[in-house]
């Protein structure tokens, strides 16, 4: 089969098309037929090379979230998941691939495309949990970091349904704040937030060197919480802008996906992917690309031209 692997940590050049053998469900496995990639954050930030001290090694097949159709089932699997439509989770890697293996499944609702399940599948989970992370109650105002990627789309659509009191998000261009507020956002700021301050909760997407000057923007008893690196990481000392804030009670704190119970990111993702079905939830799918483009792709969220989720297809 063919899959893409990270021959070389950097740029996106270093991405290119391999052939594998198609790998085989083991215990508690499903096999999927792919239909739909999704690219995410991750992937690139893995790519670059920045989370090297986790153990990524060249030839790293990258990619975390696929849907299509079950074609096997490992040991201990009902075979009554042969022939559904199922989105899956691979992990931190084995996802830019024709031929998936997936322990984290899920069976997709009619209505509801390979496509639109991996812009929602792994971010909406992040979304909902992340909010759930800084504390986040009805009549508080949140600011979105990050606000158009996948992430950042779907906190804005659930803070907004949630009740915030204001929803500001930071964005490239006028013509993103005109979408974003389409989905729920009340606030366009410019990426560095220029003009936007003291907000009760913080979601972060981006972190890098200017994650301190976020935490400015702070209210008191603000809570900032990091939900991705898509910039690397922050500056050693950024803890210092905390201290220095001491009187004003900040919190800052990282989320990941991986330390919610698997039955609670069950019931939430099928909550969202009914949702979406029912158009309730917007999926936003930025472009479709073959796998053999998954290069093309790196470049486009590198460049920052991603609106959405990029979503490869085999």
């Amino acid at each position: 089969m063919r899959a893409i692997e990270i021959r070389a940590f950097g740029g996106p050049e270093g991405l290119a098309v391999t052939e594998l053998p198609a790998p085989e469900p083991g215990p508690g496995e499903v096999g999927i037929a792919v239909e739909a990639i999704g690219v995410g954050g991750v992937d690139a930030v893995i790519r670059r090379g920045t989370l090297g001290g986790y153990g990524f090694r060249a030839g790293h097949i990258p990619g975390s979230e696929v849907a299509g159709v079950v074609t096997g089932v490992g040991a201990g699997v009902d075979d009554a998941w042969l022939g559904r439509r199922v989105w899956g989770f691979t992990g931190t890697g084995g996802g830019y691939v024709e031929q998936a293996v997936a322990a984290e499944v899920l069976p997709l609702p009619e209505g509801l495309t390979a496509r639109a399940a991996v812009a929602l599948g792994g971010s909406g989970v992040v979304a909902h949990f992340g909010l759930a992370h800084a504390r986040f109650a009805a009549g508080e105002s949140v600011l979105v970091r990050g606000a158009a990627g996948s992430i950042g789309l779907l906190t804005v659509q659930l803070a907004a349904a949630a009740g915030a009191s204001e929803i500001a998000v930071t964005t490239s261009s006028p013509e993103r704040g005109q979408r974003l507020r389409a989905l729920g956002a009340t606030r366009v700021l410019d990426r560095a937030g220029t003009g936007g301050a003291d907000f009760d909760v913080i979601i972060d997407v981006v972190a890098g060197p200017a994650l301190p000057e976020f935490l400015d923007k702070l209210a008191p008893n603000g809570r900032l919480v990091a939900v991705g690196v898509v910039a690397g990481y922050p500056p050693a000392d950024f803890g210092t802008t905390l201290l220095r804030g001491f009187q004003r009670s900040l919190s800052f704190a990282t989320f990941s996906a991986g330390t919610v119970d698997p039955a609670a990111r069950r019931a939430v993702r099928a909550g969202q992917f009914a949702a979406a079905a029912r158009g309730e939830l917007a999926a936003v799918v930025h472009e479709v690309l073959p796998l053999e483009q998954a290069a093309l792709a790196h470049h486009r969220m590198d460049a920052g031209e991603v609106f959405g989720r990029v979503v490869l297809t085999p």
